[in-house]
């Protein structure tokens, strides 16, 4: 079989497994071939050095990366096309001490693909009458809770009547409703830069995919302030630890409670073998918050 064909049949088999990430990774002088399940990692093949090395070096060919610079990190991606439907993947490449390559492959699905399941439906419900007022509705979670997932379901909730537009690091999911925009850092075009492009295009909706910075955080504050719904997701430990850190990014107290609709925090449990299920708690009431950090005049720290 061709490294091509082989390529061809390995993501065709994850797609229809619904796997979020292949992974081929040296062990010893071989490799072995795993995926994520969104449960669990499963070990898919093993396979010789000089498979592996075609394999990378095709995947990295199609992807756009340098095959030649094999110890510094490469990301590239490509539009893979099964069954007539398409999906797109993202190459993330790196060398060890060895020199020896490892490579992750992540397969973005369609909204109408990420299926999600809540323990309490009511909770979701619930979200899209907040979202109906504006402000920013914060989602926090450990990585891999299916943050950015509900986060794009809302959004398509209100699709059919607002203009949506992403601004994420990378695209995470692909829908057509909405009018999606990718950070690239190498054409100054940051989270920072897009969100001011995308004031000037006057959407009702933004999805801003992770603030990670002092200038995405504000941003995102000014953003919300200006009268349009944003919705992002944000690392905490809790709910209470998302005022805190947005605190720490520079972000003025009494601007964050004028602009914040709501914090959800989202974990998953597994509700079987083979089926995940997403708890949220929503906070929307923020005045014992407010009085702690406003009204004594000091910062929160949990």
């Amino acid at each position: 079989m061709s490294i091509s064909s082989y390529f061809d049949s390995l993501i065709n088999q994850a797609i229809k497994e619904k796997i979020k990430d292949i992974y081929l990774l040296p062990i010893n002088e071989n490799y072995i071939v795993r995926e994520h399940t969104g449960i669990k990692i499963l070990n898919r093949d093993y396979i010789d050095y000089e498979k592996a090395n075609k394999l990378i070096n095709y995947c990295k060919y199609i992807g756009g990366m340098s095959i030649s610079e094999r110890r510094r990190p490469q990301m590239g991606s490509f539009e893979f096309v099964s069954n007539d439907d398409k999906f797109f993947l993202r190459f993330s490449s790196v060398g060890n001490y060895k020199n020896l390559e490892s490579m992750v492959i992540r397969i973005i699905y369609s909204l109408d693909d990420e299926t999600i399941n809540y323990d309490d439906e009511s909770q979701f419900y619930r979200l899209v009458d907040l979202s109906n007022k504006n402000g920013m509705i914060i989602f926090a979670g450990k990585t891999g809770s299916g943050k950015t997932t509900s986060i794009y379901h809302l959004a398509n909730s209100m699709s059919d009547n607002k203009l949506i537009m992403s601004i994420e690091d990378p695209v995470e999911v692909i829908n057509n409703k909405f009018l999606q925009l990718q950070v690239n850092d190498s054409a100054d075009m940051g989270y920072d830069e897009l969100i001011k492009v995308g004031l000037r295009n006057r959407p009702d909706v933004f999805i801003i995919g992770e603030i990670r910075d002092a200038s995405t955080a504000q941003a995102a504050v000014k953003a919300a302030l200006s009268g349009h719904l944003v919705l992002t997701t944000i690392h905490a430990r809790d709910i209470d630890g998302v005022i805190n850190r947005l605190g720490q990014l520079g972000c003025d107290y009494a601007d964050l409670f004028n602009c914040l609709n709501s914090v959800v925090f989202q974990k998953l449990s597994i509700k079987n073998e083979d089926e995940l299920s997403v708890r949220m708690d929503i906070k929307n009431d923020f005045n014992d918050l407010r009085e702690r950090i406003i009204g004594n005049g000091k910062a929160f720290v949990k």
